[in-house]
């Protein structure tokens, strides 16, 4: 087996009970839950693992999945598993900085809790939107919305799903153009907001002076940006990273294939879901790559996987 890497899903992972198996199995867990919740002033337990509609609201959304994976991780570290590298997914990124110790749970909680509430407020509800082009590889999807103002790449998933993402009109009208040049399908994203866009530009502004109060470690193993898609092992190279991150295109293929080259053939999936699994699975086939992705999102997921890398 070739090196592992610690992943992190992002924003459309988040489902109700997230996590509460593990609360209730480990006072690892039970400690991060709790104390991250009273850092940010929100009741974590109730919004991960009740039925509730804030869940999907984004200032709410970060916090709740941010603390869910790093719970999850934690618990795993504990039973003797470590990563060679680690990356995550838009906010899936802070959890990567916590497994590389770079940025303790805590100030990682209260960073996405700020991050989440600028995305949400930067931005009047209906002005922004976001859409996934199926079946058009990203050349021709950069082609196609060359000539629209105020839309661009905002994910770079998998082959075949690709997200663009702006001003409502010109997604639309962006969409309308790829599948013009070929796209199978088109669907406009139910999301809060312009994600990983320049109307966000603001938020990543706002999110700076948060940051600025925050300290980050020399990364203790490499983890890997999505805005690069190259490896990070300086300390002063983070913060910049993560302001321009929010506006920026979320390199996840690249960010794979990167890790593959570096000898990655093992990826665990830390949290709700199996997003990236799905990713992973379509990039490693493209590439003629055999990678492997171990959901671990349930107890009974860590388990089978314990055992399987015993």
């Amino acid at each position: 087996m070739g090196k592992i890497a610690f992943v992190f899903p992002g924003q459309g992972a988040q489902k109700v009970g997230m996590g509460k198996e593990f609360y209730e199995y480990s006072p690892i867990a039970k400690e991060i839950f709790d104390q991250a919740g009273e850092a940010v002033g929100l009741d974590l337990k109730a919004l991960c693992f009740e039925e509730n509609d804030d869940i999907n609201i984004t200032e709410f959304t970060q916090v709740a999945l941010l603390t869910t994976s790093v719970a999850i991780m934690e618990v795993l570290r504990d039973k003797g598993l470590k990563p060679d590298v680690a990356a995550g997914l838009s906010l899936g990124e802070y959890c990567a900085l916590v497994a590389a110790d770079s940025m303790n749970y805590i100030d990682a909680a209260k960073a996405v809790r700020k991050r989440g509430i600028y995305m949400q407020e930067e931005v009047p509800a209906g002005v922004g939107g976001m859409a996934a082009i199926m079946g058009l590889d990203a050349p021709q999807i950069e082609k196609a919305i060359e000539g629209i103002d105020q839309v661009q790449v905002a994910n770079y998933n998998c082959p075949g799903q690709i997200v663009i993402s702006g001003k409502k009109e010109a997604v639309e009208a962006g969409a309308a153009k790829c599948k013009e040049a070929g796209a199978k399908r088109t669907v406009m994203l139910n999301v809060s907001g312009p994600f990983h866009s320049d109307l966000l530009k603001g938020a990543g502004t706002k999110l700076e002076a948060v940051l600025n109060g925050i300290e980050i470690g020399v990364p203790k193993i490499p983890y890997v940006a999505n805005v690069t898609a190259g490896y990070v092992t300086e300390q002063e190279d983070i913060q910049p990273l993560l302001v321009r991150q929010v506006s920026s295109s979320v390199r996840w293929q690249q960010s794979v294939e990167a890790m593959s080259a570096d000898g990655v053939d093992t990826f665990i999936e830390i949290g709700p879901g199996r997003t990236l699994a799905g990713f992973n699975k379509k990039i490693g086939k493209a590439i003629g790559k055999e990678l492997t992705t171990y959901s671990v999102g349930t107890i009974a997921e860590m388990d089978a996987l314990l055992e399987t890398l015993a």
